[in-house]
């Protein structure tokens, strides 16, 4: 056995030592544990269940000036529509009230003299007014109610006899989320949310408590060098973190019904380098702080928030200004979100996950080389 051999097999029961010490640190703090399996659990069933794009059940008022067999027909077909659920007025006044006192999100007016142009031109028109504030909102509700104006007038023109005429006919096909249900498309990304919270934390809060209580100190003036030190810190809360991220898969399954359209080896390869990506950076900042409440502050600011906003878990990134669009190539979150919505929804479409994988492989080197000089084998 030569000099190197000797080396690399002392390095390796250092790494060793280090691993079984981050272990042991692990087990007997319970915050890691907590950071790890708790906070996935309890931000999955706020935001699963908390936030949703659908709009199912809206309460509308429906205003129907002279009740008439037509008028009847319509009310009936908005009463059997699951997204809305009607509250029947005998003015506008009153409607248009309960409009302005959020009570109810739209109004459907149905004039007087609605069946009688119905029966002679077979076009009767009907008066929609629909609370603006939420925007994306009232785009819904305009069209969930045109689609069952249509409905119901397809309906009619057949009892008549008739064909309803219309210029275009468009066929519909819902590809990747046929249920068009917003849980869907949220989940997925959320737990890229969550994992960019859970990654960041774990080494940023455990580090930083290390140099606050000298012990980082201590073990920097050992014969382990950096690299064992990124090891020693990184391999313990990788597996733990890998654990959160099985827990959450675990959740969007079973608890939310989310479908996993790809391969389990593709996610697990993609979460395993979005990790250490974002372990990385965790690491960086608690490198940089060096306390507890500077770095929890610093990993929230830096992490959390990003890739809530600019990573397209919620808000679609082709929407935002250009240099925002630009900005968010710097999230890791971006290309994570865009690989579990890809892998659950669609499939392995490889040349998203490829792209994407290349992207956080980039910048989880890119972060652990800003940690390998940082952290310098030295006390300053």
């Amino acid at each position: 056995m030569n000099g190197h051999d000797i080396h690399r097999g002392k390095g390796f029961m250092r790494l060793k030592g280090l691993i079984r010490k981050e272990s042991y640190q692990i087990i007997r703090d319970p915050s890691s544990i907590a950071i790890a399996f708790v906070l996935p659990i309890v931000l999955l069933l706020i935001f699963g269940y908390g936030v949703s794009l659908d709009a199912e059940y809206v309460p509308i008022a429906v205003v129907v000036e002279h009740q008439t067999r037509e008028t009847s027909d319509f009310v009936a077909g908005l009463r059997q529509s699951r997204y809305f659920s009607p509250v029947i007025m005998t003015n506008i006044q009153q409607a248009e009230q309960s409009l302005m006192e959020r009570d109810v999100d739209g109004i459907v007016w149905i004039r007087e003299n609605f069946g009688r142009q119905m029966l002679s031109t077979g076009n009767a028109p009907i008066g929609v007014i629909v609370n603006g504030v939420d925007a994306n909102q009232a785009r819904i509700i305009r069209g969930y109610i045109e689609g069952v104006w249509i409905n119901w007038l397809e309906r009619a023109s057949i009892e008549r006899g008739g064909s309803l005429h219309i210029p275009v006919n468009v066929e519909h096909r819902i590809w990747f989320n046929a249920q068009m249900r917003s849980r869907n498309f949220l989940v997925p990304g959320l737990i890229a949310v969550i994992m960019t919270l859970i990654g960041a934390l774990l080494t940023a809060m455990v580090v930083a408590r290390e140099w606050e209580r000298g012990t980082m100190e201590a073990l920097m003036v050992t014969p382990v060098n950096v690299r064992e030190i990124i090891l020693g810190k990184i391999i313990p809360y990788f597996v733990l973190g890998m654990g959160g991220m099985a827990l959450s898969v675990i959740m969007a399954i079973w608890l939310f019904h989310v479908p996993l359209r790809g391969s389990f080896w593709v996610l697990l390869a993609g979460s395993s380098l979005f990790l250490l990506t974002a372990l990385a950076m965790g690491l960086l900042i608690s490198v940089m702080a060096r306390t507890q409440f500077v770095a929890g502050q610093v990993a929230i600011i830096v992490t959390f928030l990003p890739a809530f906003i600019l990573s397209g878990f919620i808000f679609e990134i082709q929407s935002m200004p250009k240099a925002i669009q630009i900005l968010t190539h710097l999230i890791a979150a971006r290309y994570f979100v865009s690989i579990l919505q890809t892998v659950f929804l669609a499939g392995d479409v490889w040349p998203i996950i490829i792209y994407n994988s290349l992207a956080l492989a980039i910048m989880c080197l890119f972060f652990f080389m800003v940690v390998k000089r940082r952290m310098k084998k030295r006390l300053e």
